[in-house]
């Protein structure tokens, strides 16, 4: 699917590739979620399933508390508050510790939820809001929801782990 441009591009790009997401975690046995044996977001890293959802639920927050903050006047602290760009390997192990007691299910149900929440700030906003002027440095607000939701949720942060994760563990996400 190629970069949207529109409101209504972005929603259907979230849609698709969430629900193929989905799809994928809803036939892994809870049992072996939490097995630490697909590579990580660091170099040299391994993860669990559960860290690999905890990591998109803790991206789709930032986008939330992004557009809110931005909505309310606040400044936004980008990628998040005491965190630098360089240093995402950093941000992704608070968001393994941030979701690590909540059981794989409780864990599915975030990621809806934090979803959802993006989708109706979408809906709330026009076009032009999303993709009609820089928002963070030369990005889109539009962009920066892409490159936090629709992209990772297709891309080899998810579904690539996914896909090598299952063949090694002999099973199917189909």
């Amino acid at each position: 699917m190629n970069v949207p441009q529109t409101k209504s591009e972005l929603l259907l790009a979230i849609d698709k590739n969430f629900n193929k997401l989905i799809s994928y975690l809803n036939v892994i046995p809870p049992e072996l979620t939490s097995d630490n044996s697909m590579d990580g977001h660091s170099k040299g890293t391994e993860m669990s399933i559960h860290d690999l959802v905890s990591y998109l639920i803790g991206w789709n927050t930032l986008v939330v508390k992004w557009i809110t903050y931005d909505e309310k006047g606040l400044p936004v602290d980008f990628p998040e508050t005491g965190f630098k760009w360089n240093e995402l390997g950093l941000l992704a192990q608070k968001f393994y510790s941030d979701y690590r007691e909540l059981n794989y299910r409780a864990l599915m149900t975030e990621l809806e939820s934090v979803k959802d929440h993006i989708v109706k700030l979408i809906d709330e906003r026009t076009d032009d809001d999303l993709y009609g002027k820089p928002w963070y440095t030369k990005w889109t607000m539009g962009r920066m929801i892409s490159f936090n939701t629709s992209s990772p949720y297709a891309n080899a942060n998810a579904n690539g782990r996914l896909r090598k994760w299952a063949k090694n563990n002999n099973i199917s996400l189909k």
